[in-house]
């Protein structure tokens, strides 16, 4: 199923980026872009970069807000108390959507949210700093294996894609290592140059941003991103671990079908502009391309799998 959504070519996305501006008549004004996190983090980002291509594909305004609380629930929460007229939309993010409600009440469950489009994904990268003594993914796992649990790794949260990948990596690989959440990415990422760990279950973008002070020792792909061409994925070191956090947008559960499939399109057309893509592969992201209708079968796919190793995991019952 991933394999089938990323990076559509040829006609599929030649149609989509020849949507033009007709849209926007539908919309009566700046639009209200609600990201459920603090400014600053992946989702943040993302949506700086679709602005610009927005405004220039459909003639409005894409204005940031933030609603941060509860890992996103706080916003998700609300999502469908807003009008869904179409003028506001919201950030959703996985596993964090299907996760959160299995675990406890927090207000929402997977199936309210009205996701129309995944354009996205960080790709799960095991990374260590620069002077490590783990020249690669095999040099982990031995230590690992030779002192089990003293291998810590840092991540974002618990129950989190971070997280998530530490588990499936110890029972695939037979490691022990510890998993040590801390409240996002960065702080993730300053616990790892700090060596308070030995280290990091980050993204791709992590990378990105670090630069030569870190050294990714595999990235969870069907391919090597191309900006790190020389970094091995998990599946070509015998290790079929892809995935990571997946970003897409959602609608009030109230917008009829017609606006949902508009704004299908008009993510669709961002996603296959190419100076966009360019743009988020720099960053360090891996594009996506999973549309309203192609949604149901992506979302069943992923929920399955999430729910089945967090019950593995006993994050979840």
């Amino acid at each position: 199923m991933l394999r089938r959504s990323i990076l559509k070519t040829g006609a599929a996305l030649a149609m989509i980026a020849s949507f033009g501006t007709a849209a926007a008549a539908d919309l009566s004004g700046p639009v209200n872009y609600i990201i459920p996190f603090g400014p600053g983090g992946e989702s943040d980002i993302s949506a700086r970069l679709q602005q610009p291509f927005f405004k220039d594909k459909f003639g409005q305004d894409l204005v940031v807000s933030y609603q941060p609380g509860g890992g996103g629930a706080v916003g998700w929460a609300s999502l469908n108390t807003l009008n869904g007229d179409g003028q506001t939309i919201m950030g959703v993010n996985l596993p964090h959507i299907v996760i959160k409600p299995a675990q406890k009440d927090v207000g929402f469950t997977t199936a309210d949210l009205n996701t129309f489009y995944m354009f996205h994904f960080t790709p799960d990268a095991l990374i260590v700093p620069a002077d490590s003594p783990y020249q690669s993914l095999d040099d982990l796992i031995a230590d690992a294996k030779a002192h089990p649990g003293e291998v810590t790794i840092s991540g974002s949260g618990k129950a989190s894609a971070n997280h998530l990948a530490q588990i499936k990596f110890d029972k695939m690989t037979g490691a022990i290592t510890t998993y040590v959440p801390f409240k996002g990415t960065g702080a993730a990422v300053t616990a790892l140059l700090g060596n308070q760990v030995k280290a990091e279950w980050g993204y791709t973008t992590v990378g990105a941003a670090q630069g030569e002070a870190v050294r990714m020792l595999a990235v969870a792909m069907e391919e090597r991103h191309p900006l790190f061409p020389d970094v091995p994925t998990f599946k070509e070191l015998g290790f079929d671990m892809i995935g990571g956090a997946y970003r897409g947008i959602a609608l009030p559960n109230t917008a009829s079908a017609e606006t949902t499939k508009m704004w299908s399109d008009m993510i669709g057309a961002i996603n296959a502009d190419d100076a966009f893509r360019q743009k988020m592969l720099d960053a360090g992201f891996a594009m996506l391309d999973v549309d309203a209708a192609g949604m149901q079968d992506f979302m069943a796919a992923r929920t399955d799998e999430y729910l089945k190793d967090a019950r593995e995991a006993g994050l979840i019952k």
